[in-house]
């Protein structure tokens, strides 16, 4: 039983959705550090992080921002997932392969440092990497960040058409059965 909108202008604002999504993603990819419109909001985000983690040491402290970037995207796509809109989950998955691309600029600008630092201060990739003693390797670590943003991104926009046109199904906890 679907429940939910579901119908042919929602099934064309999904598909029309996860399109543009797909097409600015494909921008986005293929212009590493091009500044996107939720960059702004991923920043902030990424700041929060840092204060979220303090308490747990000065190597939490510092991963904390990329794990709070990553990791509150995530969430959204759990909430939706869980509630059984599967598209809107798409939707959010998309937005963490979005963070993951911002995330491997980061990390190759460890060595140069070249990026603007909110705020001033270390380079959380520049400490990290030094840290797991692959400061050097701040290249291959970060292409192999946005590989997975890729991968991540392929999945989100092949999810969203395949998804585009259902709507909300209810979760298997909460479907409650007619009588």
């Amino acid at each position: 039983m679907e429940i939910g909108g579901t119908g042919a202008g929602d099934r064309r604002a999904r598909l029309g959705l996860t399109i543009a999504l797909g097409l600015y993603g494909l921008f986005l990819l293929l212009r590493p550090g091009h500044f996107g419109w939720l960059d702004a909001v991923d920043v902030a985000i990424h700041e929060t992080g840092h204060l979220v983690f303090s308490p747990l040491g000065e190597l939490m402290h510092v991963l904390g921002g990329t794990l709070f970037q990553l990791i509150m995207p995530s969430a959204f796509v759990w909430y939706f997932a869980r509630r059984g809109d599967r598209h809107a989950a798409s939707v959010a998955l998309w937005w963490v392969a979005q963070n993951l691309w911002n995330v491997s600029v980061y990390v190759q600008d460890a060595r140069r440092q070249e990026l603007p630092l909110v705020g001033g201060g270390e380079h959380d990739w520049a400490y990290l990497l030094d840290v797991a003693g692959l400061l050097e390797h701040d290249q291959l670590v970060g292409g192999a960040v946005r590989v997975a943003g890729a991968v991540v991104f392929a999945v989100a926009v092949l999810w969203g058409l395949s998804t585009a046109g259902t709507g909300v199904q209810p979760s298997q906890e909460r479907a409650v059965e007619a009588p």
